[in-house]
């Protein structure tokens, strides 16, 4: 039984282990928002989409933020934005 274990754990893991390897940090100034394509724009250029459940509304031009996100079809998703 502790064989079916250790490859029970081991499948587990390698099915996590590239979903952890897209969730990244970013900090930056927001430069504009686009609040109908729920969207931002950092001053270095990045454009960030927003998942659903972040208030595109309280995102401001000018602020700092730090923001989590997950790469989606090759463009970062926001999962949340706080800001400084």
């Amino acid at each position: 039984m502790s064989r079916h274990l250790i490859v029970a754990v081991a499948l587990l893991i390698a099915a996590v282990a590239p979903l952890a390897a897209f969730a990244a940090d970013m900090e930056g100034k927001v430069q504009s928002v686009d609040t109908g394509e729920r969207t931002f724009t950092l001053e270095n250029g990045t454009k960030i989409w927003l998942a659903d459940g972040v208030a595109v509304e309280s995102i401001k031009e000018g602020t700092e933020v730090t923001v989590s996100y997950d790469e989606r079809d090759g463009k970062p998703v926001a999962t949340s934005v706080i800001q400084k």
